[in-house]
């Protein structure tokens, strides 16, 4: 009875033609304007490396003057200074230990074609690559004798090798960056996670463009090029970059992977007893607690959803709510006319439950057909969102699953509009509507 009760539905869309119209509209509005917005904060809010998001951690320490602080305020930085970075690396915690800073300058093409123009990128430690599954087209990351010699390598973006060099292989070639040689080691392939978990702070942000250049974080310090990002810094220091590497400014970001996340407290431990010796030291005058943020914790840390796009999707969720109070004064009007031919039916014998199953199925065939119509809506919505700045393009694209959801939320959205009405029509007394004919 299903497949019949099916296509009785789809004849139905062709009553009255006029109210079927408005009901898939009223429907399709509600559905797309909440999938737009639910689309975005799923994009905003899922993991971008769920492989390994519960081994890779954060490590935060209070490095502030004691002027002003009360116990159990919570640390204002999201870097480390480069004392805390240097050990961080050189402490061989967890398997791999990465920490980094932006980097940004001039780039001398060797095409006659090119002038020189401006890049930015970043300055990490050799395990940055294999720590974050950066994948590669040409080549591979540089080694841990570069890394230990601070030498003059290079990993280009694949946007930069391809404006650089078209299509070719470009690793052995150099290239004039920043002022010096650097060797390109290797090309890394489109690479975008979402969000750009790897370095928000000082960064382009969570869901900002990619880096168009990696190099080694000793080559950076030896050149002593300045910092491309944020830098925070509680008390005055001398000028000139040596006192910048003594000082306790925090400008650098810091990573370390697990093998395991149970061994999340051995690494809580560590980081705990290395703050106390650096206290013993003269540093961390604070003594305040050490934190260790997994993936999911720093997004959330960072607020990278924030509170106003929650608010948001619950307003559209509100929308759709106020689309159903229509769809269902809409069915009313439609199931009120069709009485005579509930009556007919139930004098032959047809029970209530049939009836309301008939009535259910074809509300929701409304629920399909906007379904259908809202998946459009909700297209041409995300890409007039995307057309706003271009971080809104990485975030307003729809996946399969919100595909999926799109035509869930439809005709469950119709169903439980077609409720009351088709309750409604199942209450018609035969023998009043025989009557009436």
């Amino acid at each position: 009875m299903f497949s019949y009760y099916f296509l009785l539905g789809i004849r139905s869309l062709r009553r009255n033609p006029a109210l079927t119209a408005l009901m898939v509209l009223t429907l399709a509005v509600g559905v797309a304007a909440s999938i737009a917005t639910l689309t975005i904060l799923h994009v905003m809010s899922g993991d971008p490396i769920p492989s390994k998001s519960d081994r890779l951690f954060v490590p935060l320490l209070d490095n502030g003057p004691l002027q002003g602080y009360t116990p159990g305020d919570k640390p204002n930085d999201r870097q480390l200074s480069y004392i805390d970075a240097a050990n961080v690396v050189a402490s061989k915690q967890g398997d791999r230990r990465t920490v980094m800073y932006g980097v940004a300058g001039a780039i001398e093409p060797a095409r006659k074609d090119l002038n020189v123009f401006n890049v930015s990128g970043l300055a990490p430690t050799r395990d940055f690559f294999a720590m974050f599954e950066v994948p590669f087209l040409h080549g591979q990351a540089w080694s841990e004798a570069h890394d230990k010699a601070g030498a003059d390598v290079v990993v280009l973006s694949r946007k930069l090798s391809e404006k650089l060099y078209g299509d070719a292989d470009p690793v052995g070639q150099r290239v004039t960056l920043l002022g010096h040689e650097y060797q390109i080691t290797g090309v890394y392939d489109t690479w975008n996670p979402v969000p750009r978990y790897v370095r928000i702070i000082g960064g382009p942000g969570a869901f900002g463009s990619e880096d168009e250049f990696y190099i080694p974080f000793s080559s950076a310090i030896r050149h002593e090029y300045g910092h491309n990002g944020s830098m925070s810094c509680s008390a005055y220091r001398d000028p000139g970059f040596d006192a910048l590497l003594k000082s306790e400014c925090t400008w650098i970001q810091g990573w370390i992977e697990l093998h395991s996340a149970a061994d999340r407290p051995a690494l809580q431990n560590w980081l705990d007893a290395y703050s106390a010796e650096q206290f013993k030291l003269g540093r961390l005058k604070r003594q305040a607690p050490t934190h260790l943020y997994n993936v999911g914790e720093w997004l959330e840390f960072l607020k990278v959803v924030g509170n106003d796009n929650k608010l948001s999707a619950w307003l559209a969720f509100g929308f759709l709510v106020l689309c159903l109070v229509n769809t269902i004064g809409l069915l009313l009007a439609k199931f009120s006319v069709r009485a005579p031919e509930v009556g007919i039916r139930r004098a032959l014998g047809a029970s209530r439950k049939e009836i309301f199953s008939q009535f259910l199925i074809e509300t929701a065939v409304v629920g399909l057909a906007g379904g259908v119509s809202g998946l459009l809506l909700a297209f041409g919505a995300l890409a007039l969102i995307a057309m706003q700045s271009k971080q809104l393009t990485v975030v307003a694209h729809m996946d399969w699953v919100m595909m999926g959801a799109t035509f869930l939320m439809a005709v469950a959205s119709a169903i439980l509009a077609g409720l009351l009405p088709t309750w409604r029509a199942c209450q018609v007394t035969p023998a009043l509507q025989l009557k009436s004919q």
